[in-house]
């Protein structure tokens, strides 16, 4: 039995939970770890600054759990998608990492070319989906940076920010994770 399944049991009964654990997809057990950390976020907005650093670590390991959790989400909701929209993100993911170089120039333009018969409200959706994944990772690392800034200036106000702007975060990423499901699904 995981961890994961352990603390259902604690929550829901043994023999209950026992049988929705053995139900539950992969991704719906990941989202445990997503709640556990937004628990823990939810509690931390209320501690003093001491408090935050004594449980800095804690804090963190907890939200990189969450966000692990999300990206393997991801990871398997695009694995599931055709041939066709994998072709479109990586067109985008080519364009957007674009830097003047000849090596990024060349690989977006073998992305166009392989993407070139790809039905264009199939790119509709793809692109969709690269600008919500896009801002979900704009929010984490903005929820990064304040955490390490309230870290710096040993400020519980901007640690409770952070806290804010994690859990905002992972909503978007939630999100973006929809939208790539209902691409798959082609809705």
């Amino acid at each position: 039995m995981s961890g994961s399944d352990r603390k259902i049991c604690r929550i829901f009964g043994t023999d209950l939970a026992k049988e929705i654990a053995r139900g539950i997809s992969a991704y719906m057990r990941k989202l445990i770890e997503v709640e556990e950390a937004r628990a823990l976020m939810t509690r931390a907005k209320e501690w003093g600054v001491w408090r935050w650093l004594w449980e800095k670590s804690s804090v963190r390991a907890t939200a990189d759990r969450a966000v692990d959790a999300l990206t393997e989400a991801e990871k398997k909701v695009k694995a599931s998608w055709s041939d066709d929209l994998k072709k479109a993100y990586r067109e985008l993911e080519a364009l957007a990492s674009l830097n003047g170089n000849l090596k990024g120039k060349h690989r977006y333009e073998k992305a166009k070319e392989e993407a070139k018969d790809v039905d264009s409200e199939i790119k509709r959706a793809v692109a969709r989906v690269k600008e919500a994944d896009d801002e979900a990772e704009r929010a984490r690392l903005d929820a990064e940076d304040t955490f390490d800034e309230a870290e710096r200036r040993l400020s519980s106000d901007m640690a409770r920010e952070g806290a804010e702007k994690a859990m905002g975060s992972w909503d978007l990423r939630e999100k973006a994770i929809r939208k790539a499901e209902a691409a798959g699904r082609g809705k």
